[in-house]
């Protein structure tokens, strides 16, 4: 198993949209092979980030999608936009599951 956590810095002001946002991803996360979840997450502190946490059944299942047209439609507001998006900044940090209930 394989995890994925994406640490969006974003400023208060913009939050709301980008929960809209994400808020689109979650019921087509659900078609994508080896996706086994998708949470998007709110900080419980002020100024606090936004983090998607992504579960999949291997490293290779995440690797197709980022190279799949379902990840390239995810994004596709983002990279149409004249705008960066509303994050200022993201950490990206993945995990081989060792144990697991």
């Amino acid at each position: 198993m394989y995890v994925v956590m994406n640490e969006l810095h974003v400023p208060e002001e913009a939050k709301e949209a980008m929960k809209g946002r994400f808020g689109k991803s979650a019921d087509n996360m659900k078609e994508i092979p080896g996706c086994l979840d998708f949470l998007f997450l709110e900080q419980n502190e002020e100024n606090g980030n936004l983090v998607v946490f992504t579960k999949w059944e291997s490293k290779e299942h995440y690797e197709d999608w980022l190279h799949s047209d379902a990840f390239k439609n995810a994004h596709k507001e983002k990279r149409e936009s004249k705008d960066k998006g509303p994050a200022s900044g993201n950490e990206l940090k993945t995990f081989d599951v060792v144990h697991h209930l």
